[in-house]
């Protein structure tokens, strides 16, 4: 029997967020059962404005990156974006190639096909060169490549590296480096995908072709305090982000020499939001010798936005969004700062001739965050809440998109991101999956819509192919699980046949993992090399992994090359080592560690009394959408729920079981997914039970109806 959990929460704190930021108490409790308490990580689960992006300017090499890009549009240059073959890899592609295009660089673009190995390769190199290349930029990969980097820049080519993977320890050089995941890479948030960094390029280009680039300005805040003193807050900002700060307190007649705020604005534009009243502080502080040339910030406002012509700074802060969360810096000159990031984004997006893009760009970052099974946490939550609204609205659907949509028959019906992971990523995944992932990028970019109807039948094509060789696979893969495991302690699962296609080798690792519990390797041999995936559980990491098997006391590295996430990697090795490969195995198996079994656990996010079980709760769920890695779905719990009707359903082998619950006037229909031996073993019609639950919708004929799916249940006491 397995355990129900239903961690206890101190009703104090459930108030706290209720009071704080307007949350209904069933929500509230959610969250903070989930250990969501802090404004930083709550206001994603709230807002879907894409202002509460982070800044791409936050990398710290972002400038770098833009302006090599420029200088090879200035000179003529030819730029070649090379990425990876899976969805991360061509949506990476195709938004870098948007952007450039746009920018009218001589752009073109390479994916890894046929037998070329993960990652930039020196044939690729070798063909650059022929054409007088002189700019590289990978996508999705990169970060491992130092030799193929070096050898780049010995042909005379730069290398920019936009990527999301675990860097190694030495990265490469010479290359301008973008990668979330690299300890100075100054970005708030390290678990983006390849796409969202690319996004976030084509998010800078589009914002360096404004005034607003490079500028650096001063914003300034002043205040009397209750002892006479003025306290002066002051902050300098470029690209929108913060630079630096400082905050003063001076006696009226202070010689203004005396403080370093002159250094601190020397040579800064310098915006006040009321400038009379700013002006009289700080005459009040310095005397009428020291010159503040300000400008008022609220008056420029002011000729677009006609209500804050009359606000003071403590009006403007409570109509902040962004002060709501992060109340522990509720000062004027953050309202201020917020306001004027919000003000200066909303000008750039109106003076970018096609804002259509970046929404079609956000469908493919969404695509690539379900793919790569990003935690759907932070700024992820705005992205995929954003691609799923534009993905919903037909006339917004990318092209391409709309095409693969619409022969699956889901153009136009609800999407939501678990259709998106399991009906839509695995078919344009098989294109890389198939060693032909230029048919999925060609499906993206193509502007002709016959040849994207061709495309896309194509591509559902290669996804039959896909899962007929992905079900081959596994039967040679779980001939071998169970021997395998105990072997190996119990720790791991390691699975090697030739006829396993390279191509489903992570399913099959991924599907290992799922049945067995344990981390899960799957090698198959392409000529002379052996080429693996391994997928990882229980908090064990794979790349950490990688990295121990890699190393020889020699300090010759073992793998030809490998590199990935925490728990999905992938590697290759000449197939002679083979033997070399397993004796190295066995004597790392013993320092594996594993966590907990969760698969044994339901950890409960709320109790809904029978009374209280009405279709409302739908609205529950959906504010809390969008699920997936990092944000499972909402389980709830019930008891005693009278079971009105019972009913087996399904032709296949392994048939379900449809209930009918009444609810204090609401008929509940409740779907167990392979649940049909349990009627009349576990329980009758008739009789009560307690359940564990998700709520979602059942759509028949196109009319949706509130769902139960019922994950466990047992007879009531």
């Amino acid at each position: 029997m397995k355990n129900w959990n239903k961690r206890q929460v101190l009703r104090e704190d459930v108030l706290n967020l209720h009071e704080k930021y307007g949350i209904d108490a069933l929500t509230a409790s959610i969250l903070v059962r989930r250990g969501i308490t802090k404004g930083s990580d709550i206001q994603f689960f709230l807002e879907d404005s894409v202002r509460f992006m982070h800044s791409p300017f936050k990398f710290a090499n972002m400038e770098d990156v833009v302006d090599r890009i420029f200088q090879a549009k200035d000179e003529g240059e030819i730029v070649l974006i090379f990425g990876d073959s899976d969805v991360d890899g061509i949506t990476s592609t195709v938004v870098l190639f948007d952007a450039l295009s746009a920018l009218g660089v001589d752009v073109r673009w390479r994916l890894p096909s046929g037998t070329d190995p993960y990652g930039l390769n020196t044939r690729a190199i070798d063909d650059f060169e022929k054409e007088n290349g002189t700019l590289i930029i990978t996508v999705d990969c990169g970060i491992s490549n130092v030799a193929e980097i070096e050898y780049a820049s010995q042909k005379g080519m730069d290398v920019i590296v936009l990527d999301h993977h675990n860097p190694p320890e030495i990265l490469p050089s010479p290359a301008i480096i973008i990668d979330p995941k690299c300890a100075d890479s100054g970005y708030p948030f390290k678990d983006i995908s390849g796409c969202a960094v690319a996004y976030k390029v084509s998010s800078a280009l589009r914002f360096a072709q404004t005034e607003l680039y490079k500028n650096e300005v001063a914003l300034i805040v002043a205040s009397e305090e209750k002892d006479g003193s003025i306290l002066i807050n002051a902050l300098k900002t470029q690209n929108l982000v913060e630079k630096n700060r400082l905050s003063i307190s001076v006696q009226p007649g202070t010689n203004v020499f005396e403080t370093n705020l002159p250094i601190f604005l020397q040579g800064q534009q310098l915006f006040a939001w009321d400038c009379a009243q700013t002006k009289a502080l700080l005459t009040k502080a310095f005397g009428n010798g020291a010159d503040f040339q300000l400008v008022d910030f609220r008056n420029q406002v002011s000729k677009n936005w006609k209500w804050a012509s009359n606000l003071s700074i403590s009006a403007l802060r409570s109509k902040s969004r962004f002060a709501l969360y992060y109340k522990e810096e509720n000062c004027d000159l953050m309202a201020f700062f917020n306001f004027f990031v919000t003000y200066c984004g909303q000008m750039v997006s109106q003076s970018n001739k096609n804002a259509l893009a970046d929404e079609r760009d956000l469908q493919l970052v969404t695509l690539a965050a379900l793919a790569d099974i990003m935690p759907l946490l932070d700024e992820n939550r705005i992205f995929v809440k954003n691609g799923i609204k534009s993905l919903n609205e037909i006339e917004k659907v990318r092209e391409g998109l709309r095409e693969l949509l619409s022969m699956q028959d889901l153009l136009g019906k609800r999407i939501t991101s678990s259709i998106l992971s399991w009906r839509v990523v695995p078919v344009l995944n098989a294109t890389g999956r198939l060693r032909q992932p230029e048919i999925g990028l060609q499906l993206l970019l193509e502007k002709d819509s016959q040849k994207r109807i061709e495309l896309a039948a194509r591509v559902i094509e290669m996804n039959d192919e896909r899962k007929r060789l992905g079900a081959e696979a596994w039967e040679y893969g779980r001939a071998q699980a169970e021997k395998s495991i105990s072997e190996n302690d119990g720790k791991l699962c390691l699975v090697i046949d030739e006829r396993i296609n390279r191509g489903v080798s992570g399913n099959v690792a991924g599907k290992l993992v799922s049945v067995f519990n344990v981390p899960s390797m799957a090698i198959t041999t392409v000529e002379d090399v052996a080429i693996g995936s391994m997928r990882s559980c229980r908090s064990f990491d794979a790349t950490a992994f990688l990295d121990a098997l890699d190393k020889n006391e020699g300090g010759e590295n073992f793998f030809l090359s490998h590199g990935g996430h925490n728990y999905a990697a992938g590697f290759s090795f000449k197939k002679e080592r083979m033997a070399e490969f397993r004796e190295k195995l066995s004597k790392l198996i013993p320092t594996i560690q594993l966590g907990a079994d969760e698969s044994e656990n339901f950890d409960v996010d709320a109790e809904i009394p029978e009374k209280f079980l009405t279709p409302e709760i739908l609205s529950i769920v959906d504010k809390l959408e969008p699920f997936g890695e990092a944000n499972r779905e909402i389980l709830f719990m019930s008891r005693s729920l009278k079971i009105d009707d019972c009913l087996v359903v399904g032709k296949s082998e392994k048939q379900h079981l449809k209930l009918t619950f009444e609810c204090g006037g609401t008929k509940w229909p409740a779907m167990i997914w392979g649940g049909a031996e349990m009627l009349h073993r576990d329980f009758d019609k008739g009789e009560r039970v307690d359940i564990l639950y998700h709520v979602g919708r059942n759509v028949y004929q196109g009319v949706e109806k509130p769902q139960l799916i019922v994950a466990d249940i047992r007879r009531s006491m």
